[in-house]
């Protein structure tokens, strides 16, 4: 009896034994199926379009500091001085991706060029007025000359500040970011709408910020990839995005000065880690820009002329790439 019990132990161990063997083949089937399906990160380069702007902060920190590298990605960066040049080199196909905004998008689509809006941008427009013109509040430009470049989110900005204070003003387009400060500054125009850091160093030299399009909620900018990268190539994309909340999170946990250096590369002034380093609220992550956001931006640049159709939601973005698929 004591032979049989034994035995009988010594069955059930191997039982035990094979059960074990057979959990982990088990598990390790289910992780090659899993690892399987997550496709691997290509090994062609990403080229995105930048301006000197807030907005490409991310994208810069997340290849200075290897954060696209971690991810298996490379990422080429080509920097902009105005919107227009960056247009040209999306017509000419030199960019896979870029910064921009709704209605760039949109009119990219009416000229037939294919592609998607994958997130919003970190961005704060403000409104200024010339230290000569005395104004002090926003009502105060009814009637009054303000220079921004037109058919871009400047416009709507200043469009929608018109709306809520209920005053008109005219447009002067002035090409050169040089020029157009120089006559804020001068007093040849009375009010202009900038970016940052632009508008801080102009605040500095005696313009009046009237407001921010943060002071309405305002969130048109946005980050874009070509409609073929996004469907031959997602997992780059989704890559992109995990290596940029990498760099908000650098930049939630840094002072602008530790990696101005960087800025500096992108012929960023001085004045972009001080306007960095006054800020109190947290970076966000990239998120999806609201559809009542893109419908009131579409919907302005129809009245416009932009665009001659109001294209929907879903046929102008793909947030796959901040959802992780």
């Amino acid at each position: 009896m004591k032979k049989l019990i034994v035995g009988l132990g010594i069955a059930l161990l191997g039982v035990g034994s094979l059960t074990a063997c057979g959990d982990k083949k088990t598990e390790s089937s289910k992780e090659t199926s899993e690892s399987s399906t997550v496709e691997k990160v290509t090994n062609q380069p990403l080229t995105v379009g930048i301006l000197p702007a807030e907005s490409a902060i991310p994208i810069i920190l997340a290849k200075e500091k290897g954060f696209f590298e971690k991810e298996g990605l490379t990422v080429e960066i080509k920097a902009f001085t105005s919107p227009n040049d960056r247009n040209v080199a999306i017509q000419s196909k030199e960019l896979d991706g870029t910064i921009s905004d709704v209605m760039t998008e949109a009119t990219f689509k009416k000229n037939g060029i294919d592609m998607k809006i994958t997130s919003g941008i970190l961005e704060d427009f403000k409104v200024l007025a010339s230290p000569q013109s005395k104004i002090t509040e926003m009502k105060g430009l009814d009637k009054h000359k303000v220079t921004l470049v037109p058919n871009f989110i400047l416009e709507y900005i200043m469009d929608e500040f018109a709306q809520k204070d209920n005053f008109t003003y005219e447009v002067v387009e002035i090409a050169s970011f040089s020029a157009r400060s120089e006559a804020l500054l001068n007093g040849q125009v009375d009010g202009a709408v900038y970016t940052e850091p632009q508008a801080s160093m102009l605040a500095k030299q005696g313009a009046v910020v009237l407001g921010s399009s943060q002071d309405l909620g305002i969130n048109g900018g946005t980050i874009q990839f070509m409609d073929s990268v996004l469907s031959e190539r997602p997992q780059d994309v989704t890559a992109f995005y995990k290596a940029y909340n990498q760099a908000i999170d650098y930049m939630n946990e840094h002072k602008a000065s530790e990696y101005a250096e960087f800025l500096t590369k992108y012929q960023f002034p001085e004045a972009m880690s001080q306007y960095l380093d006054s800020k109190k609220e947290k970076y966000p992550y990239a998120t999806a820009v609201t559809k009542e956001q893109f419908d009131n931006i579409i919907q302005w640049s129809k009245e416009k002329g932009q665009i001659d159709e109001a294209y929907e939601y879903a046929d102008l973005t793909d947030f796959r790439g901040i959802e992780g698929k």
